[in-house]
């Protein structure tokens, strides 16, 4: 018997003992989404077994195919292959992300190796290779339209860049590189969580005192959150984002800021069980050693071969170019808080116990606090004065009408949709006519399960199938905003509806798709272009006319006056080099990490200092990321391509100044460009993409100019 049919038979076999298992039935839901509800804990592995089982039963009949190799038979075959192993990875990880538990995590420990073990098994299969290289080679004689060209040049590529070209022993050497990693990443991953959620970081505050100058509604978020922990009376804060940050903004308690800060930045850097020092040192001598198995001095030059920037030069001089006009700011910026922090001193409002050694000199856990000083002073823009207009409903909504009027979508609450959590929502996406774009749910509050941050996943993937039938997307944006209190909604901060906005606009790229193949279709695309939807939808988070359509206040219904309008545009410039500079100092660390050619003798926290010390970085600002709770790199697949967020910006900025330049901000020709931009996915070359949207390069001048570094 042949091996297809007996991994086929293996995979029946699978299946029928799992007929039961809503992982892998066809789900009879409305649009075909997953069916959270009746997905318990004991089906994920035998989902994952069985979809596993049949993917590798689909390649090998590729493989044991005795016709020719094909456009057909071979590329497409492949792309259409793992269908099942797909619809059971989009709730496995989706879930384990947002709403995940030690079971989960287990579960992950197992499937990891597993899911790169058949990678492996498909990459580095010879006699596969053989006949998708067969393809590639002949073609320019196949009469291939673009898309179909770009499928077959992106398959082989995968197959190269993975391993296929390499001698047998090295192969067996890059198999062992990448199950070890996928198990480093989920490591460094749960030990980040499991830091966030650690006892150790939890501060209860008994004396009301200590928070002097907090607002009232971030007082009664860390009352409840207490009350929750069996604290009643006192008040909660943790390392989570939402809790820390008001502190920092508004807090009069040096000590407090300190504290939380510090409690922020030294997770996974503690020596105990959940130290990432050690998991960043194995990743990065793997990562070196991965990349010099295909001929390259170090990890960054073997991930950005593929990348718009192409190599670490390119990517170097391009941060570079920003980071010397966003230091300058950020130095000016520091000049004005540390006379803030000096008036203080000279009132005696800082606390004695900083006052001694350099005390008086402006820190980290100081800038956000005299920032928002500076800011009301200046602009008299109070942020607490704003939040009562970003509820978060309201602001969905907002982010919502952007793309009805830019593309004409149509958004619908669904009721009674099976979910993994009573807190996520979900919606249809239609055309004007009506017709079917796609389903998104949304997840936006923090919880013990779920990662820090905010994001956008595909839990099912857009493509078009060989009758012709498209399958639309089911998309999810994830992030970790106020939950509601007892007495107010969630009321997003200037940043969070900031983040709304760009999770919204990642969303966007994956539900407009219109590939014909799944491994082209929404979001695959170069990192460093994959940032430009969700950034360019930022833009429009502030502008007058869309604010006036969902910045309505919670208690009394009133659009948001232009007076508080004026402040916010007045400020936009506010506070830049901080910003900047944040965001390229984890973007240079990245860099430095990955062009590493040897991890001996490395010391992550030698490293990192001795990398801001390079790069100029002023004490007054801690890097955004510090290594051992960076995800981006060490666990979710941006690494040494962090750059990309700063690289999109300038791509950003530069797309909706053409908006601009028309005097319309939904003007449908312009519009009309940029949804066939997102609709194309990886279909069509970036640059090209671009390109044919703009008429000409990005101006970097668009990016300064918004800052406010350059006139």
């Amino acid at each position: 018997m042949k091996k297809t049919v007996i991994l086929g038979v293996i995979a029946m076999s699978l299946l029928a003992c799992n007929r039961t298992n809503p992982l892998l039935d066809q789900p009879d839901t409305p649009y075909g989404v997953p069916a959270f509800d009746q997905v318990k804990i004991e089906h994920y592995l035998p989902a994952f077994e069985a979809a596993i089982a049949e993917n590798k039963a689909e390649i090998d009949a590729i493989v044991n195919n005795e016709a020719e190799p094909t456009f057909e038979n071979t590329i497409v075959a492949l792309d259409r292959a793992g269908l099942l192993l797909d619809r059971v990875q989009g709730v496995f990880f989706n879930v384990l992300e947002a709403d995940g538990n030690d079971e989960m995590n287990a579960i992950a420990e197992k499937v990891s190796p597993m899911l790169s073990e058949l990678s492996d098994g498909i990459i580095l299969n010879d006699r596969l290779f053989a006949r998708v290289k067969f393809v590639y080679d002949q073609r320019d004689q196949l009469g291939l339209n673009p898309e179909q060209m770009r499928l077959v040049t992106e398959t082989y590529k995968a197959f190269a860049d993975n391993g296929a070209n390499l001698p047998e022993d090295k192969k067996e050497r890059l198999k062992e590189i990448n199950q070890e990693l996928a198990l480093l990443s989920l490591k460094f991953g749960n030990n980040v969580v499991a830091e966030t959620n650690s006892d150790d970081f939890k501060r209860f505050i008994s004396d009301e005192s200590l928070l002097a100058g907090l607002p009232e509604s971030a007082k009664a978020a860390a009352a409840e959150e207490a009350a929750a922990a069996g604290h009643p009376g006192e008040w909660l804060f943790t390392p989570k984002r939402t809790s820390f940050t008001p502190v920092l903004q508004y807090c009069e308690n040096r000590d407090l800021r300190k504290q939380l800060l510090m409690d922020y930045t030294t997770r996974g850097n503690r020596d105990n069980d959940n130290d990432n020092k050690a998991v960043i040192i194995r990743e990065m001598e793997l990562r070196i050693e991965r990349a010099k198995l295909f001929g390259y001095d170090n990890p960054a030059d073997y991930i950005l071969a593929d990348c718009m920037a192409k190599n670490h030069q390119t990517v170097d001089a391009f941060l570079a170019s920003v980071w010397a006009p966003s230091l300058e700011a950020a130095k000016r910026e520091a000049a004005e808080l540390q006379k803030l922090l000096d008036e203080d001193i000279a009132a005696g409002k800082v606390l004695p116990s900083l006052q001694g050694g350099d005390g008086g000199r402006l820190a980290p856990w100081d800038w956000w606090y005299y920032a928002e000083k500076l800011r009301k002073a200046k602009y008299a823009l109070d942020e607490e004065e704003l939040k009562p207009y970003f509820e978060l409903s309201n602001v969905r909504k907002g982010a919502f009408g952007v793309a009805t009027k830019l593309y004409g979508l149509q958004f619908e609450k669904l009721e009674d949709m099976p979910v993994y959590n009573p807190e996520v929502e979900v919606f249809k996406v239609t055309e004007a006519d009506g017709s079917l774009v796609g389903i998104l749910y949304t997840d936006y509050f923090p919880r013990a399960g779920k990662r820090p941050g905010a994001w956008m996943n595909n839990i099912l993937p857009q493509y078009i199938d060989a009758e012709g039938t498209d399958h639309r997307p089911v998309i999810i944006n994830v992030g970790n905003f106020n939950k509601p209190t007892a007495g107010n909604p969630s009321l997003l901060s200037m940043d969070d509806v900031e983040t709304l906005f760009h999770e919204f606009g990642h969303a966007l790229h994956g539900l407009l798709s219109k590939a014909h193949y799944k491994s082209l279709s929404g979001t695959n695309t170069p990192r460093d272009f994959v940032e430009l939807p969700s950034q360019f939808m930022e833009n429009y988070a502030y502008e007058p006319e869309v604010l006036k359509t969902y910045a309505f206040h919670y208690q009394t219904g009133e659009v948001i006056p232009d007076e508080l309008i004026a402040k916010i545009n007045a400020a936009g410039k506010f506070n830049q080099g901080f910003v900047t500079t944040e965001l390229l100092s984890a973007s240079i660390l990245d860099m430095d990490f990955h062009e590493l050619t040897t991890a001996e003798g490395l010391d992550v926290n030698a490293f990192e200092k001795q990398s801001l010390e390079k790069m100029g970085m002023i004490p007054e600002i801690i890097v955004r990321y510090r290594p051992t709770f960076y995800n981006h790199i060490f666990t979710t697949g941006y690494e040494a391509g962090y750059y990309s967020y700063t690289w999109a910006a300038v791509l950003d900025a530069d797309a909706f100044a053409a908006f601009k330049e028309t005097g319309n901000l939904f003007e449908p020709k312009t519009a009309a460009r940029f949804r066939h931009l997102l609709e194309q996915g990886g279909t069509r070359d970036a640059q090209e993409l671009y390109l044919e949207f703009r008429g000409k390069e990005a101006d970097p001048a668009n990016l300064l100019r918004r800052k406010g570094f350059i006139e």
